[in-house]
């Protein structure tokens, strides 16, 4: 998917939020196996995700793998030997490139809130953004209710692990969160374009 793609609002991506530590023991796998049918064996055959069980190692696994599939070469080992922040950046990363929702919701929801100096992130706009994308993406509205409030609360934690969202009241506080020169390097040469999901403004993002 590139940043202006259709993409997917793959509901599936509540089997785990951003986990960048678990993200980060695929990756090293993969780059010391150079191929990810060796590395999801490896993964589940000594239960590296620490899963309560096989089906729980099974879900996560396939969930992580297919998100940090989409980084490049440099983004993954930055994923596998990096910093703490550097390492929920790429797991960022690989979660927007992987699913249109989260991509969606930070550039057009999040960004917005920052330009109208509105930082405070509430119900209302997590629901209006719902509402508003339900028509273009059925799954939304045709989910059951115990699946909506799943997206919601594993949405919201993956923007707190990513530094998008900080404490505050009602869902917190929206921040652009720092990025190392390393990541935006990656990024960039990359595609500039995903630097939105960063909450980078328009006017700051390069032209390819």
């Amino acid at each position: 998917m590139s940043p202006g793609s259709p993409g997917s609002y793959n509901l599936s991506f509540t089997a785990a939020s951003l986990r960048p530590e678990l993200a980060r023991i695929i990756a090293e796998r993969f780059l010391e196996l150079g191929d990810w049918v060796g590395t999801q064996e490896r993964i589940l055959t000594s239960n590296a995700l620490q899963a309560r069980s096989r089906a729980s190692a099974i879900r996560m696994e396939r969930e992580l793998r297919k998100r940090i599939q989409t980084l490049t070469r440099e983004q993954l080992e930055l994923l596998a030997d990096s910093t703490i922040e550097d390492r929920a950046a790429m797991s960022w990363l690989a979660m927007i490139k992987y699913n249109r929702l989260p991509l969606d919701f930070a550039t057009e929801t999040l960004r917005k809130k920052l330009a109208e100096h509105d930082p405070v992130l509430r119900p209302s706009d997590y629901e209006a953004f719902v509402e508003a994308k339900a028509s273009v993406y059925p799954e939304l509205s045709s989910a059951a209710n115990s699946t909506k409030v799943k997206v919601q609360r594993v949405l919201l934690r993956m923007l707190t692990e990513a530094g998008l969202l900080g404490e505050g009241p009602a869902f917190g506080s929206v921040q652009r969160p720092v990025l190392s020169p390393a990541v935006t390097a990656a990024i960039q040469t990359d595609d500039p374009r995903w630097l939105a999901g960063f909450l980078v403004p328009e006017a700051e993002i390069p032209a390819r």
